[in-house]
């Protein structure tokens, strides 16, 4: 059954809109941070990594975002159009606002860290006369980072883009990516949170994202009872991870399809959600059935978890499928659960 409706006579198929940085991950692993003294650069921030998951999964992807007026920013750039993704609505900051750092530690394949710079940031200086109508109403479907929720007037765009979605169909999915960042309060999460969240189509998140987005709603929900919340507030499809005890999606008609992850051997304990997310929205795209897009989307972030990168080791469709294919004749279908 597909629980999600969209319009294929749309030039694109889906936008992300929000954070893109710049990561490096340490060459020498399994070092603390401190000790570390080699990095690699890689193009990162979950939007970003999801817009390049879909590229290279076939889609015809753009971006919203903003960069630096400098050598980042031009590697930002030049990234993006090499994926072939759109890059007409990235904009550069003129205030001198810098790109993101993410420096990230690989202590040991279960034991991972992120330190990020966010302080006089590019990506939330995007302004809501930098959204354009017309691109939005050109697309298939928004994805809407929460992370450009945290500070104005970043804020502000996204919910303008919300609006202009909701305007035109476009359909909106919501990837809470929660990271704590430029967040003044809880109570400041729980409310941008929840207003995108009202009017999504789509929503996904972790376990501890709901909970931070419920905060004001509700008090301590399981899985289900999130779910009825969300779906009975407009959402046809909600995700809820649990990391290395799988997922699950709950639809509109009351069923929930589960997966756990697919065994594979740990390099990293991060960039997974940015696969899962792209993988997922892939397969919706393509009209598969809610459980095959939840096991594309496990065995995408299987991949990345064993890769030192994240938006260069997004995948393809036939390397997903290949690597079900071997997981399976490995393990059997004890991948999906129900």
């Amino acid at each position: 059954m597909s629980y999600i409706e969209f319009d294929n006579n749309r030039l694109f198929d889906v936008i992300p809109l929000g954070r893109v940085t710049i990561d490096f991950n340490p060459v020498d692993i399994n070092r603390t941070l401190a000790e570390s003294t080699t990095f690699k650069k890689y193009l990162g921030g979950s939007p970003a990594n999801v817009a390049v998951g879909l590229a290279r999964l076939g889609k015809k992807v753009g971006f919203i975002g903003k960069i630096s007026e400098d050598r980042f920013g031009d590697f930002i750039v030049e990234y993006f159009k090499k994926e072939g993704i759109d890059t007409s609505q990235i904009y550069r900051a003129a205030n001198g606002e810098s790109m993101g750092l993410t420096f990230t530690e690989i202590l040991s394949p279960t034991e991972s860290s992120i330190l990020m710079y966010r302080n006089s940031i590019a990506d939330l200086s995007l302004d809501v006369s930098e959204i354009d109508e017309e691109y939005i109403k050109n697309t298939k479907a928004i994805v809407i980072s929460g992370t450009a929720l945290a500070q104005s007037p970043s804020r502000e765009a996204a919910l303008k883009s919300l609006e202009l979605a909701k305007k035109n169909n476009t359909v909106v999915i919501f990837d809470i990516d929660y990271r704590e960042y430029n967040w003044n309060n809880k109570d400041e999460i729980s409310i941008y949170y929840s207003i995108v969240g009202k009017e999504s189509d789509i929503v996904i998140g972790s376990r501890e994202e709901f909970d931070l987005m419920e905060a004001l709603i509700a008090d301590g929900s399981t899985d289900i009872e999130t779910a009825k919340r969300w779906i009975g507030y407009g959402n046809k499809i909600v995700v809820i991870k649990h990391g290395k005890d799988g997922s699950t999606a709950y639809t509109q008609d009351g069923k929930n399809y589960s997966v756990k992850p697919f065994p594979v051997k740990l390099l990293k304990s991060f960039g997974g959600g940015d696969a899962y997310g792209s993988a997922f929205i892939y397969s919706l795209l393509e009209g598969w059935d809610i459980v095959d897009a939840l096991e594309f989307g496990s065995a995408s972030a299987a991949m990345l978890v064993a890769s030192h990168s994240c938006s260069d080791a997004m995948p393809t469709v036939n390397a997903i499928k290949e690597f079900i294919r071997s997981e399976k004749e490995q393990y059997g279908d004890m991948v999906v659960r129900s």
